[in-house]
């Protein structure tokens, strides 16, 4: 939960589903004035809204709404569609909330009620803010406040006054942000709105602790908690306690001289938050002021203290059916017990905490920030946590059949958060269609080891099954330092005139592989499938160096985003059926690919097939392709790219940039057939240097498009190189005895004999991503 910056609200695992409301009816339905009148269906919305029982305030607004669109009272439809929107806000259903704004301002525009178009103008903008849009936010909010000021409406101009200093912040902009906020909380005051007087005050001392003015965000915290005092209870008034006691407690952490005394007004203001909770019945919000209360003396190394009022917190939160919140306070009790070494009761606590947020996960993630790494940095640190505890365990333990069954609930407790990772990113059922229909890798892997590594802050570990067992191995290296060396090693391995990169392949070598060598050997292991995390998803393993040879030339080498996510059935070679697709011209300013020709040729010549090569390269020619055959193969020879965004991800056709949601669309048509997709190939697509997300993406393709397996590459090379890597791939694959890694190991040895294009930089991005038998 975030307290700051007091407009979001607080996570919600209710879903609601409201409908725009004609004069027909909707989801919800509409009450007639005989049972309930207009204004009392208002009044209720305000009374849950203050309440905190934000989808019950939502239902009381759209009804109304909708009594007063048959009545014929513009000015109050368009109010109540206001409101309603700010309650869906509140609980995540910003899609919804702007649907209901967007009626509002063409209502107000139609009717002519410039103060509603206003109102509604701060509430599209407070949305935008909510999902990280804060240059339109600002547009919105500043011509909203223009429009205000004209009226005048006083009490509006500061409402979007603190709306506009939240949209500052969010630019970096803080003495922007602090008069925005000083403007707005004298302008309340005036007008005797002391909860926003108080809000704007709270808001315009967060920004002062941010730019170290410390005194003045003292001074402020400790006046808005004497006016606060002054409130009668609700909802705000809760979260303005918690906002002011966690404020402090942040400052206390600055203030080193007046830590002690700030500490105590820190854990009193939390207390006033739980006072007024309990009056008002909140029993979510009781939660969060025992978990805050929790987090000071966790932080003062009192886990004991702490695990007494998380105990509290759980309670609360099990009382007002809060799973947002309990999941919160279950991780923290596997904290608590883990630094009081209590580590089976911590392991129990963090899988109650997972069991909790699994069925609201795609709620809470919907409402994160748009960044690249919100997921991981959120809830991803559970499953770290998790097992990092599972680990410790592990190393009380002697070998035998215990340890491995915690080694092997290690990697299914990380597996559980790579297919959450890539569903986070697709944003799709992608991943849960294709676990369904995967059964355990380990048990059809014969002479192949299965390489997990798990990045954590201050080391990697590295899981190994081989053989029907599962070893751990220790890697002394912090993330950060790891990732400085991974993106060094991408940026060099590119440069294809020099050997930089070698240094940085031999180093990586000596940490990743080289202690597992003593065990490959023993189990004459032939192939390495490498679940890759975070930045180690950007670099091809097989240009690693031993010092005399690259990885490659030892191992056939495969990639998969997760063991869960991997089907294992093997290519059926008396089936194949290729769809190859490509384009040789230079179109949408994209480079001409001139081989590209020859390379759908030599595929013509192994596998038959159909082809769509320039002018027939459409997306509705793949389409018609894909529903009036089965194919088993289809291979892509043009520009794509990966990107953070899987919306701005996409392979080039003659016409269009195909995004990666179009392709999997396509793609997809295989996954509920007889006959699968065996193999999706991208020969010329490219991720940026250091791009974790982008590579997540890549190798999310197989999922995402519903084939077993994928080639596709890191970046974009010389499409010469790419053909005869390509070529040689095929004619290998062809050759029943080979799996498809060991048909892309002979093609990568064969260019690196290339007089030409033996530097990795040409051979080492050919990616094979899940399947690999």
């Amino acid at each position: 939960m975030t307290c700051h910056f007091q407009k979001s609200g607080f996570l919600r695992a209710l879903i609601i589903m409201l409908l725009l409301l004609t004069a027909g009816g909707g989801e919800f339905p509409v009450v007639a004035a005989g049972e309930a009148t207009r204004n009392d269906l208002m009044a209720k919305g305000q009374e849950w809204y203050g309440q905190g029982n934000f989808e019950q305030a939502a239902e009381s607004w759209t009804q109304a709404s909708a009594d007063f669109q048959q009545s014929g009272d513009h000015p109050n439809h368009i109010q109540a569609l206001i409101f309603a929107s700010r309650a869906l806000a509140e609980i995540g259903k910003n899609h919804r909330a702007q649907l209901l704004l967007q009626t509002a301002v063409q209502e107000a525009q139609t009717h002519n009620h410039p103060h509603l178009m206003a109102q509604a103008m701060g509430q599209i903008g407070v949305l935008h803010l909510k999902v990280g849009e804060g240059d339109s936010a600002l547009t919105i909010l500043q011509e909203a406040l223009k429009i205000a000021r004209e009226l005048p409406d006083r009490p509006l101009m500061a409402t979007l006054l603190n709306d506009l200093g939240n949209a500052q912040v969010h630019l970096a902009n803080h003495q922007a942000a602090i008069a925005a906020y000083t403007e707005a909380s004298i302008l309340a005051d005036s007008l005797e709105l002391q909860s926003l007087s108080i809000r704007a005050m709270v808001n315009a001392s967060l920004v002062e602790q941010k730019t170290g003015e410390i005194p003045n965000a003292t001074l402020r915290l400790q006046q808005a908690w004497d006016k606060t005092k002054a409130l009668p209870d609700s909802h705000e008034k809760v979260q303005t306690f918690l906002t002011i006691g966690r404020s402090l407690r942040d400052i206390s952490q600055q203030d080193t001289e007046n830590r002690a005394s700030l500490f105590t007004q820190a854990s009193e203001a939390l207390q006033d938050g739980i006072h007024s909770a309990k009056a008002i019945g909140d029993w979510k919000q009781e939660s969060y002021g025992w978990g805050f209360l929790a987090d000071m003396y966790e932080e003062e190394g009192r886990p004991r203290e702490a695990l007494k009022l998380t105990q509290l917190a759980i309670r609360a939160s099990q009382q007002g059916q809060a799973p947002e919140a309990l999941y919160l306070w279950e991780w923290k009790t596997g904290r608590h017990l883990k630094q009081l070494g209590q580590l089976d009761d911590a392991v129990l606590a963090y899988q109650r905490a997972i069991d909790t947020l699994q069925p609201i996960r795609q709620e809470l993630v919907a409402r994160l920030p748009k960044h690249p790494t919100a997921f991981r940095e959120s809830i991803g640190g559970l499953f770290f946590e998790m097992a990092d505890t599972l680990l410790a365990r592990t190393d009380q333990l002697p070998d035998g059949p215990t340890r491995n069954t915690l080694l092997f609930q290690t990697r299914d407790t990380i597996e559980n958060f790579k297919a959450a990772e890539l569903q986070d990113y697709f944003k799709d059922d992608c991943v849960e269609v294709n676990q369904s229909r995967i059964q355990p890798i380990d048990q059809v892997a014969p002479q192949t080891a299965i390489i997990y590594p798990i990045v954590f802050q201050d080391r990697t570990d590295i899981l190994m099954s081989l053989g029907g067992t599962i070893k751990r191995m220790t890697i002394p290296i912090s993330a950060k330092e790891l990732i400085q060396t991974i993106d060094r090693f991408r940026a060099l391995l590119e440069k294809r005139t020099t050997h930089q990169y070698l240094p940085h392949a031999q180093a990586l070598y000596t940490l990743l592989v080289k202690p597992l060598e003593p065990s490959l050997n023993e189990f004459n292991i032939h192939t390495l499938v490498f679940v890759p995390d975070g930045a180690l998803r950007t670099i091809p393993m097989a240009a690693l160096h031993d010092g005399q040879q690259f990885l490659i030339q030892k191992y056939a080498i495969a990639t998969t985003p997760g063991l869960t996510l991997t089907d294992a059935h093997g290519l059926d070679r008396d089936q194949v059926h290729l769809l190859s697709i490509g384009l040789t011209e230079g179109v949408q300013g994209f480079s001409p690919l001139p081989n590209v020709n020859q390379e759908i040729q030599d595929l013509q010549n192994l596998f038959g097939g159909k082809t769509l090569v320039d002018k027939d390269f459409l997306a509705r020619n793949i389409e018609r392709e894909m529903k009036q055959e089965e194919f088993t193969i289809v291979h892509i020879a043009s520009h794509g790219k990966f990107d953070k965004d899987p919306q701005d991800s996409y392979v080039l056709t003659y016409d269009q940039k195909l995004t990666m949601t179009q392709l999997g669309q396509l793609m997809g048509l295989f996954q509920f057939r007889q006959t699968p997709l065996d193999l999706l190939t991208l020969s010329a697509c490219e991720t940026a240097v250091g791009d974790e997300r982008a590579a997540l993406g890549l190798a999310g393709v197989a999922i995402k498009s519903g084939a077993r397996s994928a080639l596709a590459t890191l970046w974009f090379i010389n499409d010469q190189a790419s053909s005869i890597l390509v070529h040689r791939f095929y004619t290998q694959l062809k050759q029943s005895s080979l799996s498809k890694a060991e048909a892309l190991q002979q093609a990568q040895i064969s260019l690196l004999d290339h007089a030409i294009y033996r530097h990795p930089g040409y051979w080492a991005p050919f990616l094979l991503i899940n399947n690999w038998l």
